[in-house]
């Protein structure tokens, strides 16, 4: 899914109610590096369609760098950051080994 695919969905998260081109191209950015940030912790792409653990990190995000504060994030989400690492490294270990 890409950044403007998820738009709508992060403009709804973050209560943003009114019509705003240069607000969205800026969002479109977040939403790019949240992205970009989650897939290099988890060491693989993710899939930002669904609902789960990794659309909620990258809600997240956006909501902290919206708000300038995302030096604050990795802090905040330390825990939930290393569950999703180990999650893809489950995943890939049962796929690799024929478990799923």
């Amino acid at each position: 899914m890409t950044a403007e695919e998820l738009l709508n969905d992060v403009r709804n998260y973050l209560d943003i109610t009114y019509s705003d081109t240069d607000g969205d191209t800026k969002l479109i950015g977040i939403i790019t590096r949240g992205m970009a940030y989650l897939d290099a912790k988890a060491g693989k792409t993710l899939d930002y369609g669904k609902e789960g653990q990794s659309r909620a990190l990258l809600l997240d995000y956006c909501r902290y760098a919206r708000n300038s504060v995302l030096e604050l994030f990795e802090q905040n989400f330390h825990s939930e950051l290393i569950m999703l690492r180990i999650g893809v490294q489950t995943d890939e270990y049962a796929e690799d080994n024929g478990f799923i």
